[in-house]
């Protein structure tokens, strides 16, 4: 899909298939005009941000949804990545995740995530949240600026 200035970019960590049909489903859902990038393990989310390798040309994000429990490198070293990270930590990051571990909830927000949301197995209630997020998130929120984008 084409960029376009008032296209938004929505970069999803998430590996499992089902998760990532249903949040594309309920992104494509809302009026915001959206892009959405997938990685489906932490070793590829990081280097999709650092744009390594063949991600060199990769678009910055407005937005991380990412999933706690990853293959290679799980959300919880991901996020510690990027938020140590001083061309990344700008970039905001929600936890979308089916844990609702206290102690993954606490260790998410000392890594300084911004949001940390529990998923729902019921449909209607996931849509609403991700509508929600990307509501708040792409419309609501001021976001900084994305650097190097074309």
């Amino acid at each position: 899909m084409p960029m376009d200035e008032t296209s938004k970019v929505i970069f999803l960590v998430e590996d499992n298939r089902g998760d990532i049909r249903l949040i594309q489903e309920a992104l494509k859902a809302t009026a915001i005009q959206c892009q959405v990038v997938i990685a489906r393990d932490g070793v590829e989310a990081m280097a999709y941000l650092r744009q390594d390798g063949e991600h060199a040309d990769a678009v910055r994000p407005n937005l991380i949804l990412l999933d706690l429990n990853l293959p290679k490198k799980d959300g919880r070293e991901v996020l510690a990545e990027i938020k140590a990270d001083p061309n990344l930590k700008h970039i905001p990051v929600v936890v979308l995740t089916t844990s609702r571990n206290e102690e993954d909830i606490f260790k998410s927000y000392d890594l300084h995530v911004n949001c940390y949301i529990s998923k729902s197995r019921n449909l209607s209630q996931l849509f609403k949240i991700v509508k929600g997020i990307e509501e708040f998130w792409l419309e609501t929120a001021t976001l900084p600026p994305i650097e190097g984008r074309s």
